[in-house]
């Protein structure tokens, strides 16, 4: 029977962000469905418009979600009792723009949306662009920190390392995003393109971990 050692390595990486991520939320309401998707085919319109002032193509707005739904009211009757009443429809729309980072054409998109007649919900996140550089360099350190362990456990038991048997790695999607959140609020929105100052934001940094098993001798 073959003697086996597992050992279970992480990789660790530190990237510099070099993506700027600004998803956005807009909420059309009508009682009439037609209506709802006129309305909200119109915010989308004053949102490529906004974006394309700002230097963009308007497709480079991608659509991450579509979403439509019957909306209802609550009320009390005159019993005093809780009813609900249809309200409407409700059409909910994702979307996302990205660009290299740059915070003054960031400043740029945000200004142009500001001065748009919508009130979209925005969210900015900084990523990275090649992601696959990043997994390929987390996989590396993680082989090698796994190498260096099971090198040190088998020296210090007496024995040495003989041929790999099998590596186990969870193909799993990585969170490449900075732990900097960059928040605006409504009046900072509707002022001028000083809200949006040069700012640095922290690194990405992210981990994996992968298990080998090596043969002793």
């Amino acid at each position: 029977m073959n003697r086996l050692i597992t050992v279970k390595g992480t990789g660790n990486v530190s990237v510099k962000p070099d993506l700027i991520i600004i998803t956005m939320n807009l909420e059309s309401h009508q009682y009439d469905y037609d209506k709802t998707m006129e309305l909200a085919a119109n915010s989308i319109n004053t949102l490529q418009k906004a974006i394309q002032i700002a230097g963009f193509d308007k497709k480079d707005l991608k659509t991450t979600s579509f979403n439509i739904r019957t909306h209802y009211e609550s009320y009390r009757d005159k019993d005093n009792n809780y009813k609900s009443k249809f309200d409407g429809y409700i059409c909910e729309q994702g979307l996302r723009l990205e660009f290299n980072f740059n915070t003054e054409i960031m400043s740029k998109v945000l200004n142009s949306i500001a001065k748009a007649p919508i009130d979209p919900k925005l969210n900015i996140q900084f990523s990275v662009k090649d992601k696959a550089a990043v997994s390929e360099e987390l996989l590396i350190s993680a082989t090698i920190n796994a190498k260096q362990k099971a090198e040190i456990l088998t020296r210090a038991s007496g024995v040495s390392l003989g041929e790999l048997i099998s590596i186990d790695y969870n193909w799993g999607e990585l969170h490449l995003f900075s732990p900097t959140r960059y928040n605006l609020e409504d009046k900072c929105m509707s002022m001028s393109e000083s809200c949006a100052p040069d700012i640095e934001p922290d690194d990405v940094d992210v981990s994996d971990t992968v298990s080998f098993v090596w043969e002793i001798k």
